[in-house]
């Protein structure tokens, strides 16, 4: 585990040298016709994406601290724990795999506030009147407060069995919950989150990591991941389109939340993830118009991929 940190610390101090330099030119070579590139640290792996901007291009420091404006204020809960080089070197694991960099500038930076605003959305403590409106308090947690039970369910006692005395709340920037979505969330990223779920508490990197994970990464076999759906990689099916599902920032939510969100109607929690993406947007200077129309925003009449499983096992 501690080879792991090294990793992490040694990324962090490359990036700090990067931003340093103007936008590092890639290496290119030609592989069965196709272009490969490997940009050093940020994007590394000989891919096609690589020949694409990475995110530290149009995605610098001052932006991340205008999303988060309010996250190191001292009525917030991880006063000091979320930065933008945990986010960026947690994003390069991903760049290669198209997170950031799938298309243009434009597309990328679209992609980048639409992650941010499902992490901003489920870490806020902002509210009505707070001091610089509800959406500036994205990344105010990083771990769920005075939870009210241990999230351990043991229909999964063979695969992922839950630690004596650990508890599954919810932590990371999309919060994790459960001992089998620990499990197998730190199966891939090769971490021990089942006996060790403080880790996500304890390394923003780690958190950004799991979160980015999760948006690159299918639900189930069979459906497509949140990224896939923004980004257009996703071609629904005609059993799609009868369930009202399509390319958008409105199927992220319904990849990630199922139908604890969607297919509810005008609901709250959809509202605040939708509310958080288009502030983004106009903050990163792409601006909510080019978010596209309501029902690419929305999963209001969206019928679910997923239905929350039974918690009458669980503890």
């Amino acid at each position: 585990m501690e080879s792991k940190w090294l990793l992490f610390s040694t990324m962090a101090i490359m990036l700090a040298l990067g931003n340093c330099q103007e936008s590092v030119k890639p290496l290119v070579k030609i592989v069965k016709g196709k272009k490969l590139c490997d940009k050093g640290w940020e994007c590394k792996g000989w891919s096609k994406y690589c020949c694409n901007q990475t995110i530290s291009d149009y995605f610098q420091t001052y932006q991340f601290e205008n999303l988060f404006a309010k996250r190191n204020t001292p009525v917030a809960h991880a006063v000091g724990f979320w930065d933008y080089h945990s986010f960026i070197t947690a994003a390069a694991k991903y760049q290669p795999l198209g997170f950031g960099t799938t298309g243009d500038k434009f597309q990328n930076m679209k992609e980048v506030a639409a992650f941010l605003g499902h992490v901003g959305s489920k870490t806020s403590c902002g509210y009505g009147v707070a001091t610089g409106g509800p959406l500036a308090w994205g990344l105010c947690y990083n771990k769920e407060m005075s939870p009210s039970k241990v999230y351990c369910d043991d229909y999964y006692k063979y695969t992922y069995p839950c630690t004596p005395g650990v508890s599954y709340h919810g932590r990371g920037a999309l919060p994790i919950y459960w001992n089998y979505n620990y499990g197998e969330t730190g199966e891939a990223l090769k971490v021990d989150l089942l006996n060790h779920p403080e880790y996500l508490e304890d390394n923003a990197t780690l958190a950004f990591q799991s979160a980015i994970w999760r948006w690159m990464t299918p639900v189930k076999k069979h459906q497509p991941s949140a990224h896939d759906v923004f980004v257009g990689n996703w071609k629904p099916t005609k059993n799609d389109t009868l369930a009202k599902r399509v390319p958008g920032f409105g199927t992220t939510m319904n990849v990630l939340y199922g139908d604890q969100v969607c297919g509810q109607g005008d609901s709250d929690s959809m509202n605040n993830a939708i509310s958080h993406y288009l502030y983004y947007l106009d903050l990163m200077g792409v601006g909510r118009e080019e978010a596209g129309p309501h029902d690419v925003l929305t999963c209001e009449q969206q019928e679910p991929f997923s239905v929350s499983p039974s918690s009458a096992t669980s503890s």
